[in-house]
């Protein structure tokens, strides 16, 4: 059976006071499609426990079935630490998105460690929307970063400006991905678009996140 983990952020407020969190819906829509498709599934933030999410991104209806759901509900309430994971269990990562991820994720040495060991051992490397941050800084083995070179999309710096967050985020994903030497495209605010370059699968925004996950599913049904 094929294993995916999920790597979340454990941040909500900045310096400001700011709320940010998870996105929850950007995990419960892999989350059961994956889980639908016989594929295994564990949480991992870089402080471990329960992840943070703004109240008014609970109310969606596919977010409440999410934590109606005991297994999924457990675990995202007692995410592991980083240090309690081991790359070579797992058949891709998956960055969901959320404010939060910008802030914690790509500055945890070992989540992007494990990111790097699951891509050397030919596995996938998934992100929707703010979740692009998670691969700012995962390097390979020879050095170069992940992102350098690769077809990608996140995010776009228009869809943050649309929303007025373009001031709050402390970097816009866009601009830190193509400076990493990402090759980034995106569509118009809000529409579906995912970009596969090899082992790397990544959508723009919350609209993309099933497209996303269908993708990873078609990518680990042809390793096993």
């Amino acid at each position: 059976m094929a294993k995916v983990l999920f790597a979340l952020t454990s941040h909500f407020k900045d310096e400001k006071g700011w709320e940010s969190g998870c996105y929850v819906l950007e995990v419960a829509v892999p989350y059961f499609h994956l889980i639908k498709n016989g594929i295994e599934i564990d949480f991992v933030s870089p402080k471990g426990g329960e992840v943070p999410v703004k109240q008014l991104d609970l109310d969606d209806a596919k977010v409440k079935s999410f934590f109606k759901d005991k297994d999924a509900k457990h675990k995202f309430l007692n995410t592991y630490h980083p240090k309690d994971i081991s790359a070579k269990n797992y058949d891709a990562i998956y960055f969901p998105g959320g404010h939060g991820a910008v802030f914690d994720v790509p500055f945890d040495e070992e989540i992007a460690k494990i990111a790097s060991e699951i891509y050397e051992n030919e596995g996938m490397v998934c992100a929707v929307c703010h979740g692009g941050a998670g691969l700012l800084n995962v390097k390979l083995n020879d050095g170069s970063y992940l992102v350098n070179g690769k077809k990608l999309t996140a995010f776009s710096n228009q869809e943050e400006i649309a929303i007025g967050t373009d001031q709050k985020v402390p970097y816009l994903l866009e601009t830190a991905l193509i400076e990493k030497g990402a090759i980034y495209s995106c569509k118009a605010n809000w529409q579906e678009y995912v970009v596969v370059d090899g082992r790397l699968i990544t959508g723009q925004n919350p609209a993309s996140d099933l497209l996303m996950a269908k993708e990873l599913v078609k990518a680990l049904k042809k390793k096993y």
